[in-house]
């Protein structure tokens, strides 16, 4: 299995800290909105990630944070006069409720920031003790010219960023491009106390004190989205490099961003959409379904057009399962015959495909390409006359493709009153659009299956002819 490492700039062979465990830690949301469609495909990537894992047979501990104490979050709660903590509460409700929504496997723990203020104020202070940070009247700041290998994740030296620096003319900092670990309450905002006096955690520093306290010094894999390469990353392996004398993660990956439309999504040009506003109109599959489409690390152009178009495309795999569902209950022979063997071998083909390009950075794009031709070939080779051996076999196959990417795992089946339901809407429409065809050949279809119509004064009742 090969990742493409952003440290590395380069594609590397996977191999685990621990033989067959996966420690993975993905920055997640700051919890003072619902969150969007640029969120969702970092969390459906990383989530389809750690699915395809635990499909190779990894135990995956995956960790992803809530960020429940910074500056927006303070705003946010003043606009609304409440408190810090209750904005946080609502907020991760809400996630979870728009997480589940879209099928995304809880983390093995949400750790929030304000729950490890204590294992955060020791690592400022070991920070400080080695000499890589320093306060100044109750903020703390680290010394990025202290760690020399500053600037390594985004591929950019001190000096350059220096250059592209933009600071107030009243910073106190000893250098421009040193950032927060602590920082001093100001009037009106929630505090703690420490040896600096009463303040809160800078943003970077409660990821790597989580990950640290959750998954050890050094960890397999860190990831979030491509925004997060520089500075919120590259200030993680700064401060936890310097502090543990260990590498802070041996594969970092990132997720590329999502246009709308061709633009950037933004609320003033009104091309912001929510995942709870999508959820409302297209099933998780399809938003899945969309957003894994594309390569992860590749940019991805959001619009309804292609939304819909994601929309058909899952209809005509779940057509296919539909059909393999039927064909289950219709035929008769039972075991594999014996023109039947050579498919046998077919569809395991199938599988070492998909493992190919699965394995091969993750491509999911190249995976659902796999399920189609799979799913082309079942249609060329699969049919009332086959067995249900190979009928199941077929059908378990497209589930099992489907697994990680967590789409194609529901039964088109519908129960006889869902059915028939239907059908008389359709009876009825056709009565009106005067398609007096149609309606007969409905009527006439469930007749032959034993069910007969009665139109009333009161609508359509129907029973079972006994």
């Amino acid at each position: 299995m090969k990742i493409y490492n952003t440290l590395k700039k380069t594609k590397e062979e996977f191999i685990p800290l621990k033989d067959g465990e996966v420690s993975m830690y993905v920055c997640g949301p700051t919890v003072y909105n619902l969150f969007h469609i640029g969120n969702a495909r970092t969390f459906i990537v990383f989530d389809t990630i750690r699915r395809y894992f635990e499909y190779r047979g990894f135990k995956v501990n995956f960790v992803q944070n809530f960020t429940d104490i910074d500056d927006k979050m303070i705003a946010k709660a003043n606009d609304e006069n409440t408190s810090v903590k209750e904005l946080g509460d609502r907020f991760i409700v809400e996630y979870y409720k728009d997480a589940d929504g879209l099928n995304i496997k809880r983390a093995t723990i949400n750790p929030r920031a304000t729950l490890f203020i204590d294992e955060i104020i020791t690592f400022v202070k070991d920070l400080i003790d080695k000499g890589y940070a320093y306060e100044v009247d109750g903020d703390v700041y680290f010394s990025t010219k202290k760690f020399n290998q500053y600037g390594k994740l985004s591929g950019q030296n001190l000096e350059d960023l220096q250059a592209g620096a933009r600071i107030n003319v009243d910073e106190r900092k000893e250098d421009p491009m040193d950032f927060a670990l602590w920082k001093k309450q100001k009037p009106g905002e929630p505090a703690w106390e420490s040896p600096w006096g009463l303040g809160r955690p800078g943003w970077h520093i409660e990821c790597s004190c989580m990950a640290d306290k959750l998954l050890g010094k050094t960890i397999d894999i860190h990831a979030g989205g491509t925004d997060l390469i520089f500075p919120h990353h590259e200030n993680e392996i700064a401060q936890s490099e310097s502090r543990n004398d260990a590498p802070f993660a041996r594969y970092w990956m990132h997720s590329a961003f999502i246009n709308v439309n061709n633009q950037k999504m933004s609320k003033s040009l009104n091309n912001f959409f929510t995942v709870r506003d999508i959820l409302e109109k297209y099933d998780a599959d399809v938003v899945r379904f969309f957003m894994l489409s594309a390569h992860y690390r590749t940019q991805l152009n959001f619009s309804i057009e292609l939304l819909d178009s994601a929309k058909a495309s899952v209809e005509r795999l779940y057509n296919a399962i539909g059909n393999l569902e039927r064909l289950l209950e219709e035929v008769k022979i039972e075991e594999v015959q014996e023109g039947e063997k050579a498919f046998v071998d077919t569809l395991n083909s199938y599988r070492q495909k998909y493992i190919e390009k699965m394995d091969d950075d993750f491509n999911t794009a190249d995976g659902i390409a796999v399920i189609f031709d799979l799913i082309k070939d079942i249609n060329i080779n699969v049919s009332s006359d086959s067995s249900k051996k190979i009928i199941q076999m077929s059908l378990d196959l497209i589930r099992e493709l489907g697994q990680p990417l967590c789409i194609l795992q529901k039964s088109t089946k519908v129960s006889l009153e869902e059915e028939i339901e239907k059908l008389i809407e359709e009876r009825q429409q056709a009565r009106k659009d005067k398609n007096w065809a149609l309606a007969d050949k409905i009527r006439d279809d469930l007749k032959d299956r034993g069910i007969i119509l009665e139109d009333t004064p009161q609508g359509v009742r129907w029973f079972i002819k006994k």
